[in-house]
């Protein structure tokens, strides 16, 4: 994706090409819920799922998928019958944090003013 920034040399400015590497790991709908309820405790795909209204089995195994793929979350897998899988925050992803407390906050504040 190139996204113009107004110059003749079609190039990506450099804010928005490390502002779209940040979305590329962490955006969309369910990304930031996932890392959200991530960064509290270690929860397993049902926990997950139960707490996260809308998002279908599919969609959260992907979003899990891509997020192991970034190192942003890990996956244990315990040797059970049936297997237990848990999943939690790297201490990379942990460096998400502060972006996911301030998207809370602005959500809040806009919210309270109507918007």
């Amino acid at each position: 994706m190139i996204i113009h920034n107004g110059n003749s040399n079609g190039k990506l400015h450099l804010g928005c090409s490390t502002i779209k590497t940040t979305l590329d790991v962490m955006g969309g709908k369910w990304k930031p819920l996932i890392l959200y309820l991530l960064q509290e405790r270690t929860l397993r795909f049902s926990g997950l799922q139960k707490q996260i209204d809308g998002i279908t089995q599919k969609m959260l195994t992907q979003q899990l998928r891509e997020l192991e793929h970034d190192k942003i979350i890990t996956r244990k897998v315990y040797p059970e019958v049936p297997p237990r899988v848990e999943y939690s925050i790297t201490r990379h992803g942990k460096t998400l944090i502060p972006i996911l407390l301030n998207m809370e906050k602005w959500g809040r504040i806009h919210r309270q003013n109507g918007f």
